[in-house]
Protein backbone atom coordinates (compact mmCIF):
# COMPACT_ATOMS: atom_id res chain seq x y z
CA UNK A 1 0.00 0.00 0.00
CA UNK A 2 0.98 3.63 -0.47
CA UNK A 3 2.72 5.14 2.54
CA UNK A 4 0.48 7.31 4.73
CA UNK A 5 3.44 9.62 5.32
CA UNK A 6 3.67 10.52 1.62
CA UNK A 7 2.31 13.95 0.85
CA UNK A 8 -0.36 14.22 -1.82
CA UNK A 9 0.14 17.89 -2.62
CA UNK A 10 1.90 19.85 -5.37
CA UNK A 11 4.33 17.79 -7.44
CA UNK A 12 3.25 14.50 -5.86
CA UNK A 13 -0.40 15.08 -6.78
CA UNK A 14 0.49 16.10 -10.35
CA UNK A 15 2.21 12.72 -10.90
CA UNK A 16 -1.19 10.97 -10.89
CA UNK A 17 -3.83 10.87 -13.63
CA UNK A 18 -6.87 8.77 -14.38
CA UNK A 19 -7.72 8.37 -18.05
CA UNK A 20 -11.35 7.32 -18.34
CA UNK A 21 -12.47 5.43 -21.44
CA UNK A 22 -15.87 3.92 -22.20
CA UNK A 23 -15.38 0.85 -20.01
CA UNK A 24 -12.03 1.28 -18.28
CA UNK A 25 -10.05 3.59 -16.00
CA UNK A 26 -6.28 3.70 -16.58
CA UNK A 27 -4.47 4.96 -13.47
CA UNK A 28 -1.11 6.46 -14.41
CA UNK A 29 1.68 7.64 -12.11
CA UNK A 30 4.62 9.49 -13.66
CA UNK A 31 3.83 8.05 -17.08
CA UNK A 32 3.42 4.41 -15.99
CA UNK A 33 0.15 2.50 -15.70
CA UNK A 34 -0.10 1.49 -12.03
CA UNK A 35 -3.69 0.31 -11.94
CA UNK A 36 -6.53 -0.60 -14.27
CA UNK A 37 -10.13 -1.11 -13.26
CA UNK A 38 -13.58 -1.12 -14.75
CA UNK A 39 -15.11 2.30 -15.16
CA UNK A 40 -17.06 3.45 -12.14
CA UNK A 41 -15.06 1.52 -9.58
CA UNK A 42 -14.70 -2.06 -8.64
CA UNK A 43 -11.68 -4.21 -8.16
CA UNK A 44 -8.33 -3.78 -9.85
CA UNK A 45 -7.83 -5.81 -13.03
CA UNK A 46 -4.67 -7.67 -12.03
CA UNK A 47 -4.15 -9.35 -15.42
CA UNK A 48 -4.78 -6.36 -17.71
CA UNK A 49 -2.26 -6.06 -20.58
CA UNK A 50 -1.68 -2.33 -19.91
CA UNK A 51 -0.33 -2.81 -16.37
CA UNK A 52 3.20 -1.46 -15.94
CA UNK A 53 3.26 -0.11 -19.49
CA UNK A 54 4.53 3.40 -20.22
CA UNK A 55 2.24 6.08 -21.62
CA UNK A 56 4.30 7.05 -24.66
CA UNK A 57 1.78 9.12 -26.56
CA UNK A 58 -1.64 9.20 -28.10
CA UNK A 59 -3.31 8.39 -31.38
CA UNK A 60 -6.28 10.17 -32.81
CA UNK A 61 -9.29 8.62 -34.51
CA UNK A 62 -8.36 7.39 -37.97
CA UNK A 63 -4.63 7.26 -37.32
CA UNK A 64 -2.35 4.65 -35.79
CA UNK A 65 0.70 6.90 -35.73
CA UNK A 66 1.52 7.82 -32.12
CA UNK A 67 2.22 11.42 -31.23
CA UNK A 68 3.75 12.92 -28.12
CA UNK A 69 1.81 15.16 -25.78
CA UNK A 70 -0.60 15.08 -22.90
CA UNK A 71 -3.67 12.95 -23.66
CA UNK A 72 -6.99 14.76 -23.80
CA UNK A 73 -10.60 13.81 -24.41
CA UNK A 74 -11.00 12.14 -27.80
CA UNK A 75 -7.44 10.79 -27.96
CA UNK A 76 -6.60 7.11 -27.61
CA UNK A 77 -3.78 6.26 -25.20
CA UNK A 78 -0.75 4.62 -26.77
CA UNK A 79 0.91 2.40 -24.14
CA UNK A 80 4.04 0.33 -24.70
CA UNK A 81 6.48 -2.03 -23.01
CA UNK A 82 9.21 -3.95 -24.84
CA UNK A 83 7.55 -5.40 -27.96
CA UNK A 84 3.99 -4.98 -26.69
CA UNK A 85 1.67 -2.07 -27.46
CA UNK A 86 -1.83 -1.21 -26.31
CA UNK A 87 -4.10 1.40 -27.87
CA UNK A 88 -7.18 2.21 -25.82
CA UNK A 89 -10.64 3.30 -26.82
CA UNK A 90 -11.08 7.10 -26.86
CA UNK A 91 -10.49 8.98 -23.62
CA UNK A 92 -13.72 10.48 -22.29
CA UNK A 93 -12.20 12.35 -19.32
CA UNK A 94 -8.91 13.02 -17.58
CA UNK A 95 -9.02 13.41 -13.79
CA UNK A 96 -6.80 13.25 -10.73
CA UNK A 97 -7.49 10.50 -8.21
CA UNK A 98 -8.27 11.35 -4.60
CA UNK A 99 -5.56 10.43 -2.10
CA UNK A 100 -7.73 7.60 -0.74
CA UNK A 101 -7.76 5.94 -4.16
CA UNK A 102 -3.99 6.33 -4.65
CA UNK A 103 -3.48 4.49 -1.37
CA UNK A 104 -5.40 1.52 -2.87
CA UNK A 105 -3.13 1.07 -5.90
CA UNK A 106 -1.82 -2.48 -6.15
CA UNK A 107 1.27 -2.97 -3.96
CA UNK A 108 3.29 -4.30 -6.90
CA UNK A 109 3.53 -0.74 -8.24
CA UNK A 110 4.77 1.01 -5.10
Amino acid sequence: MHSAATSYQGDERRRHQIYVTQNTEYHVRSGQVVGVRRRGGGGWLAEHAALSMRLVGTVQHGSWVPRAGAPKAGDRLYLAHAQNDVVTSPVLAVTRPPKELVSQYPAAFE
